[in-house]
């Protein structure tokens, strides 16, 4: 489980097989075992250089001035790849904000 302080504004990066870095990506947080609903998910970005033959990077600036801000407690991560065929929704793991 990843943990940062909610004090702190940091990008959460998170791995996704199979992505050439030039999708849509979106990354939500729900309480873990919730489902995002679609106001849920916001946008986020490729690592700059992330890009390998498995997959590549997407990161999510989280905390105070951030694209989220998470008050403290645990969270489920979801990533949203939007391609042209296919739109997979991935659970990314479990964040911790204290």
């Amino acid at each position: 489980m990843e943990q940062i302080s909610s004090l702190s504004r940091e990008l959460i990066p998170y791995f996704v097989r199979g992505a050439t870095a030039t999708e849509q990506v979106e990354i939500a947080f729900t309480a873990p075992g919730v489902e995002p609903v679609e106001s849920d998910w916001r946008d986020a970005e490729w690592k700059a250089g992330s890009l390998t033959e498995r997959g590549a990077v997407a990161q999510i600036l989280v905390g105070p001035g951030g694209t989220v801000a998470l008050p403290d407690g645990s969270y489920q991560a979801w990533v949203r790849v939007t391609a042209p065929v296919e739109q997979p929704v991935l659970p990314a793991g479990l964040i911790d904000v204290i």
